[in-house]
């Protein structure tokens, strides 16, 4: 599934957001083909989704038919949505963890800050990014097999998270009923951990990065 990146925006102080990314596995049965791709880092198979979102917690964006060995910057160099940035098709910033590439249109954190500035460059950008990971949060409690598995093979998979992703913003659109403070409790403290998964950053967004440091956090 691929969805275009629509409108929606984060208003949380942190300049011209657009979306927040990241990527979150779905569990799969054990395919019979290419079985090793689908095993992630933590030892399971599944497919790694990457989305984006916006400050509502509906989905603007979302690659999800890459296996789960595949790391979050794969999957985003490999985007049709990366192409368009780099055709200046966009306005504003996407907000990533360390495991992304720091671009001109994709703001990480300073994996060293060493200034005030930079400390609250990081501070407002993990507030901001959480979104990401609250999303995931209230999509897999609304549809619980995402949590649990499916046992399917993986273009089913796919198919099914897509349509769980269409079904999840109907939800959020019609103000569906979720859990949202047991959701956000848990998720809390996932944006400092992420900081952890460590990229050394491209050379094209660090400046861009420290402008806005110094324009709007020093």
């Amino acid at each position: 599934m691929s969805v275009k990146l629509g409108t929606g925006k984060l208003d949380t102080g942190f300049p011209k957001v657009l979306g927040c990314i990241d990527g979150t596995y779905i569990k799969l049965k054990r395919p019979q083909e290419h079985e090793e791709e689908f095993v992630n880092r933590k030892g399971y198979h599944s497919l790694n989704v990457q989305a984006i979102c916006d400050s509502k917690y509906r989905f603007i964006s979302m690659k999800g038919n890459m296996p789960g060995s595949v790391h979050d910057s794969r999957i985003w160099k490999l985007s049709a949505l990366r192409q368009q940035f780099d055709a200046g098709m966009h306005d504003g910033f996407l907000i990533g963890d360390s495991g992304y590439p720091c671009q001109r249109y994709l703001m990480t954190p300073f994996l060293n800050p060493s200034t005030p500035g930079q400390q609250k460059f990081n501070k407002s950008l993990c507030r901001t990014r959480v979104t990401i990971e609250q999303t995931f949060g209230i999509w897999k409690q609304r549809f619980t097999c995402l949590q649990r598995g499916i046992r399917a093979c993986p273009a089913d998979v796919v198919e099914i998270t897509g349509t769980c992703a269409v079904l999840h913003n109907i939800g959020i659109d019609r103000h569906d009923i979720v859990d949202f403070d047991y959701i956000f409790e848990n998720h809390q403290h996932i944006h400092e951990l992420n900081l952890q998964n460590t990229m050394p950053p491209q050379r094209d967004g660090t400046a861009t990065r420290q402008l806005i440091v110094e324009n709007f956090f020093s």
